[in-house]
This record gives C-alpha cells, structure tokens and sequence, in this order.
C-alpha cells in the first residue's frame, strides 16, 4: 500500500515537472483550429456521412495532416477499413393487391427498413395493438383466443396505456417489438397501423433507417388508416374507433374479419466502405515506447440529415456541417499531433492518433478498432477521447470529463493539470457513454472522454463553423496535450478500475424494469443470429451466472434473440427476482446460464 501510495505521489509530482517543461513548448493556434474546421464542416463533404464521398474526403484530409507533420501511418497508408450499411431504402418490386385491386407503395403502403424481403399470400387477422404482458394491475392479451400462425396481422401502433409515462407496455410498444411478438406466434407478416392520435395525417411511415443491419425475419410494412379499414370490413374510422375502445373498456378487440392480402417487400440495405484514420509516434523511453496512450476523435457526422438520419430536424433535408459534432474534436486530434511531432525527443510512451469512422452509427469504427487493434491491445494503457470541444462557453466555460473512475489516478493528474486554466471542471466517473471511448472502456482499458457540452444547434443544420469559439478550444486542446503528456509519462501504466454501471446504452434501455447488466452491441455490425455482449459489469447478474465479454446471447427463456431489439423486447417482459436461463455462443459452443435478476 505505501509502495503505491509512494508511486501515485512521484507520478503526480512528474506531472508538475511535464506541464512546466511543456506547457509553453507549443501555442495552439485558433487559426489553425479554424482552417480545419472550415474545411471539414463545408458544403462540399455534405455532413461526412459514413460511406459519402464527403466521408473520404475528411478521411484523405486528416491522413494527409497526419503525414504532414512526420507521423507514422499505420494500416493501408492511414486507413483502416471496414465495411458498414449505410442506408437502407424501399426497391421497385414492393406490390400489394387486396380483392384485385393494387395499392401504392410508399402512400398506401411501405415496408419498415427493418422488414425482410419476401411476397406472403395469406388471411389477414386483427390483433389490437400486437402486445401480451401486464402492466400494474392491467392484464393484456392481444392474441388470446386467436390463431395468427401463417397469417398477416394488423396490429395499432402504440399501447393501451398512451397517458402513462412509466408504463410497462412501454417496450413492447415499439414497431420492432411487435414484429418479434407476431414472429414469435409463427406469423407471415405484420401490417401496422397508426392512429390519429399519434399522427392525425393518414400517411406511411417513412422507410427511414434504424442503424441496424439485421432485419426482424418477417415482412413488416406500414398501411394507412384508410386500406386497414378496407382489410378489416369497417368503416373509414375504424382504426380509431378500435383503440378508443380498447382504452376505454381495458380490453383487446381482436378478431378475423376473412380477408385476404398477398404482398410483396423488397428493402434494400446498401453497403459501404468507411475507415478510421491512424497514425503512430513513437516514444523515445525505450522502457515505455512498447506500451500506448491513445488520442482519438470522431469524423463523420449526419449527411444531408432527414428522416433515420439522427437530426433533430428529421424534416430538413440540408447540409448537417458537424461543426462542433466532431469537426472540432478533429481539429484538435490534428493539432496534437502537430505538437506532439515537433518535439524532437519525445520521451514517454508512443502515441497512437486515432479519427474513428461511423460513431454516428453505433461507434462502428471504435467497435472494428479495438477488434482490429495495429497494436497488441493490451499495450493499449489509456485512451483520450474529444467530442464536441468547439464550444465553451464565454458566460460559464467548463470542461465535462468523463471517466474520471477509470483509473487509479486521474483525479490527482486531472487537479494538477487543471489548476490556472480558464475554465471549471465537470467530472464524470463513468467510463461508458455515448462516444467511441466506451468500446475502450469495454476492453478494461482507462479512458477519458473531453466536451464542452451539448447545444442548441447539436444535431441541426445550423452546427456551423462561425460558431465554434476558437480561442476557448486553443485553451481545451492545450488542456488535453498537457494531460495526454503527463499519462504518457507516468513510470507506471494507469491502473483500470471499473466505473459506473454497464448499462445498456442508448435510447433502447429507457423503460427496462430489469437489467442484466451488460453492455450490449447496438450496431449489429459484427454478429448475426444473436447479440454480442461488449461489456459485463462486475457483480452485476449476468457477471454472477458467469457471463463473459464476447458471448454470443442467442435465446432468453428458450425466446430467440437475432439482435439488439429481440435482446429488449424479451428483457421487456421481464421483472426483478426472476430468474431466467439465457443461452450463449462462447467460441462456438452453446451454453446455458442461469441468471438471477
């Protein structure tokens, strides 16, 4: 304890000595901060969307930067590749006939994007809002009584319980849920509804991308209002009439109205090449060059945005800069690297400089990194990661950490390195978040992750360059050189410590009443036929049944899971103090586990 104790006093103590030896070595330049940016963000590379010609472009400019300051370029020239869906769109042969009339695809009708492709001829059958669970004292059963099994259902969007926030109905309400409870049931199709409480136009829902190759194993398409009454032999309010009636009496108002309907979808997923960018210096400590600090930033961003695409303005199909979300984390990645190649004996451990690919779309680049590491990833000691550092603020100026719990000594080097600058400190201590550390993170690898927080402008169009504050990020990035400097030099590699629940991450995990606690894959990008499992929290259930990092879930309660969404939508069902048996794929071999929630 005191030969540690004794350590973490000389490492905090050489820092003093690397902030004064370097902390006036090389001035960040706002006009350098800005020329990047303003490239990066410009109307010619069209929001970096992954797999875009505007995608290669930033990823050519950043390799170029990279080259130009005299660092080593690791992969294929710089560029690690790795592949990716990168949009998914409806094709020309979706068709729909019903009494021998045919429909319109895309106003009448539309296939989900997680729909399969397939044609089903088959009796069509009313299953009320597609959901069986219990939520308080409310017991429901949309297929009670009812034989769906090679049939299309039409089920409404939503759940009987619209006015309750903290419903349990809540994840079994989702489209994607309701596709695996009809499946589940050995249904053909599943044809959803929308009422007009939810949306008063009578229209399609948008085939808009849901970020997940793998789709639910089933045609699920959209159908107005307008055909649902026609297929069910009612009149043009039905669809409404139904779900206030099922609200107000509490019951499910399923029934065969004998129709017929034979459909075709056809959803294409497109596929594309995106890559991250790296580049290596190699320290000069013979004792520590072998071991790695690395220093990373996203580079793509929304695209043209619209619908599916992460815009909080999904109606505005315009030019989404990512500016601040991450030009600005780049632009500060570039810089480091600038410095850190102009000291001529750079002594400490060796530096890998890291602009990831496809965070937008699951932390896709960071995933096939650690995978696909250049490096042994056990000589991978810390990870410094820059998010949206353009924009501190003049009225209260902070600096958010995250992960501060990461490892042993990060607060005493954070204090120490933060003393004198313009700007408060947040801290954070959780290691996982919405931002490619947490695939670090997940590898038992300390990690810091750096912002000046989220904006009014944050996924819009109007993420610009001119509104990036270019002499408070010189003093961020400064910030950031002077803590990667002292990481990199401490005599002992930082000690990982767990910090924070692994939860699930992402807007999938909300209204969940039980966790496994794990951190799960919600791209889909690496696995089919199952999820993959990123992360397990110590003494968390999962880590208690003997859940490991890198299984496989394939089925819950003898339930399949294919991906992500059947992960929730059986998770969904679940309560606290049951216990129930999950089987894994572990090097290619099934296991069961018996998991205590």
């Amino acid at each position: 304890m005191n030969t540690i104790f004794t350590r973490v006093i000389f490492s905090t103590a050489l820092l003093f000595v690397t902030i004064v030896s370097y902390g006036q070595a090389f001035q960040f330049e706002s006009g350098r901060l800005s020329r990047h940016i303003h490239y990066l963000a410009s109307p010619e590379l069209e929001g970096r969307k992954s797999g875009t010609t505007g995608d290669s472009l930033a990823a050519i400019y950043i390799r170029d930067q990279f080259q130009q300051t005299g660092l080593q370029l690791l992969e294929s020239n710089g560029f690690q590749y790795f592949s990716l869906v990168s949009d998914v769109r409806a094709g020309e042969k979706n068709t729909l006939e019903f009494n021998r009339i045919s429909y319109n695809a895309g106003t009448d009708f539309q296939p989900f994007s997680f729909s399969s492709s397939a044609t089903v001829n088959a009796p069509v059958i009313f299953a009320g809002f597609g959901i069986s669970g219990t939520s308080g004292d409310l017991h429901w059963d949309d297929f009670q009584g009812i034989d769906v099994k090679d049939k299309w259902v039409i089920a409404l969007r939503g759940d009987p319980e619209p006015d309750n926030s903290t419903s349990a109905f809540i994840p079994m309400a989702a489209d994607r849920a309701k596709a695996l409870a009809v499946k589940d049931r050995g249904a053909a199709g599943l044809l959803l509804v929308t009422p007009s409480s939810i949306d008063r136009a009578d229209q399609t829902v948008d085939i808009s991308f849901d970020k997940s190759v793998s789709d639910a194993g089933l045609p699920v398409v959209s159908i107005t209002r307008k055909l649902a009454a026609l297929l069910l032999r009612q009149q043009v309010t039905a669809v409404d009439s139904l779900e206030k009636l099922m609200i107000s009496v509490k019951k499910p108002a399923s029934f065969d109205p004998g129709t017929f309907l034979i459909a075709t979808t056809d959803v294409i997923r497109e596929k594309a090449v995106s890559r991250n960018v790296v580049a290596m210096l190699k320290g000069s400590d013979p004792a520590l060059a072998g071991e790695f600090v690395v220093i990373g930033a996203h580079y793509d961003h929304l695209g043209m945005g619209g619908f599916g695409s992460g815009s909080r303005l999904p109606d505005t199909v315009a030019v989404h800069a990512g500016a601040d979300d991450n030009a600005s984390g780049v632009a500060s990645l570039i810089e480091l690297a600038r410095s850190f190649a102009a000291r001529p004996e750079r002594a400490g451990r060796s530096m890998l400089f890291v602009a990831f690919g496809a965070e937008e779309m699951g932390l896709l680049g960071a995933r096939w990194f650690v995978a696909n590491s250049p490096v042994p990833l056990s000589s991978v000691k810390a990870m410094l990661n820059m998010d949206m550092v353009g924009r501190l603020s003049t009225d209260d100026p902070r600096v958010t950490i995250s992960g501060t719990g990461t490892f042993t000594v990060a607060d005493s080097i954070i204090d120490a390195t933060a003393a004198g600058r313009p700007f408060e400190i947040g801290k954070s201590p959780d290691g996982f978040g919405p931002s490619d550390h947490a695939a670090f993170y997940g590898e038992g690898i300390p990690v810091l992750f750096f912002s000046t927080g989220a904006h009014g402008d944050y996924h819009t169009p109007f993420d610009l360059p001119d509104r990036i504050n270019y002499t408070g990020q010189a003093t961020v990035t400064s910030f950031v050189e002077s803590l990667a400097s002292g990481i990199s030099l401490l005599p002992s590699a930082p000690l990982f410590t767990e910090s924070g629940s692994r939860q699930q991450v992402g807007h999938y995990g909300r209204n969940l009443k039980v966790t496994l606690g794990i951190m799960p894959d919600v791209s889909g990008a690496e696995t089919s036929g199952g999820m993959k499992v990123e992360g397990v929290r110590n003494q968390g259930p999962a880590a208690r049944a003997g859940m490991a990092k890198g299984d496989i879930i394939v089925a819950i309660n003898g339930m399949t899971v294919n991906n992500v969404y059947d992960y929730m939508g059986r998770m969904g069902k679940l309560k606290p103090g049951e216990t129930v048996n999950i089987e894994v794929i572990r090097n290619g071999k099934h296991k069961i586990l018996i998991v205590q929630l």
